[in-house]
């Protein structure tokens, strides 16, 4: 993982736990309840491709998704908190800031600002944090989505389109990195 770019998916099973943590992160966002959960099957399962790997990290996902345990839920709910809000002005992440860097282009002071729509989101989905794969949308076409999504008002149908697009973001980070010949 050195030259930048990711290891070939054949052999994320044969690297240490930390580098398959590390690997997590760069795909999704750094977050300790993720690598609880999808370290040690990266360990068990030998992937031929990231798109592989990180559909089975979907099913992970999802299976919290349909659970009835209310701590399945939370531990989803900091999975997908671990994605920084959508046009937020400062964000740790170096992947997320540049996905999200024509968001912050927009008009703020539209009445149904980014920020204001975060909030929005946020208190119809308590726990929940909109996620969307911005694949080089406007600021516009995203605030029409988030708009949707909020009058829907489904909170199942959220969880599964945050898990959707978590999966969508992490496919194109592995494209966009490269992987590493299969040595």
């Amino acid at each position: 993982m050195d030259s930048g770019r990711l290891p070939a998916a054949s052999r994320v099973s044969r690297l240490s736990t930390a580098e398959r943590a590390a690997i997590l992160d760069r795909l999704f966002e750094p977050c300790v309840p993720l690598h609880t959960l999808s370290v040690s099957l990266l360990l068990e399962k030998t992937f031929d491709s990231y798109d592989e790997m990180i559909s089975s990290i979907g099913l992970q996902l999802t299976e919290l998704a349909e659970s009835t345990s209310t701590s399945d839920q939370a531990w989803l709910e900091t999975i997908l908190a671990a994605h920084p809000r959508l046009g937020q002005s400062t964000i740790e992440s170096t992947q997320s800031r540049a996905e999200q860097a024509q968001l912050n282009t927009g008009d703020d002071s539209q009445p149904h600002s980014l920020s204001h729509l975060n909030d929005l989101y946020e208190q119809t989905f308590p726990g929940l944090r909109y996620i969307v794969f911005v694949d080089g949308r406007d600021q516009a076409a995203i605030m029409e989505d988030m708009k949707f999504r909020i009058e829907r008002h489904d909170g199942v149908a959220e969880r599964n389109a945050a898990i959707k697009a978590m999966c969508e973001i992490a496919a194109d980070r592995a494209r966009s990195t490269g992987v590493e010949d299969d040595k």
